[in-house]
């Protein structure tokens, strides 16, 4: 019999959500795919610049989820999982010859996440510059920049070497600067 899911006043490990929804919970499982739905929709939004394919592929992600919720390991191993899978699912996406039409940036909304810039002008440039980039070298820049995480990390996620990863980020970066300056923006490092 699968475990139930304790009232929130009483707080469960991430590890113990875990494997009540690996022993069947659905309301366990429920609780992760709510911890976790902002970071997978994110870093496949700003990955594909369009809501309704990453809302999409979230889904595909979560369903994936569920069935191969036996191999994840624990909540960390879960995070790491969810990271891998969107990145993966996201290039697959971009690279695959039956994309669908894509939405402008302007007409989609993510609510949970705040412009990083003070200038929307900018950051819409820089959403669209990023956008151009080769998809692997995209998901690095998305990995860094959203998710804030480190060369190892994407390194992990990306299934690639450090070094790569580094190149990929310093040719971007520069790619990035130089179209910014082609524009008239001033990039100071």
């Amino acid at each position: 019999m699968p475990t139930a899911v304790p009232s929130p006043q009483v707080p469960v490990s991430e590890d113990q959500l875990l494997a009540d929804a690996q022993t069947g919970s659905e309301a366990a499982f429920a609780v992760i795919v709510r911890e976790h739905q902002a970071m997978v929709f994110g870093l496949a939004f700003h990955f594909l610049r369009s809501q309704a394919e990453a809302e999409e592929l979230a889904q595909d992600v979560f369903l994936a989820l569920h069935q191969h919720l036996s191999s994840v390991q624990s909540a960390r191993h879960l995070i790491f999982w969810l990271r891998r899978v969107t990145s993966n699912r996201c290039i697959d996406r971009v690279r695959s010859s039956q994309r669908r039409r894509e939405l402008p940036m302007e007409d989609s909304h993510e609510p949970h996440v705040s412009p990083r810039f003070g200038d929307p002008l900018l950051d819409e440039l820089l959403q669209s510059l990023v956008g151009e980039l080769a998809p692997d070298a995209r998901m690095v820049v998305t990995l860094r920049f959203q998710e804030d995480l480190d060369l190892s990390e994407i390194a992990a996620i990306v299934d690639m070497p450090l070094n790569t990863v580094k190149s990929h980020l310093r040719r971007s970066m520069d790619a990035l600067r130089r179209k910014l300056a082609d524009r008239g923006h001033v990039y100071e490092s």
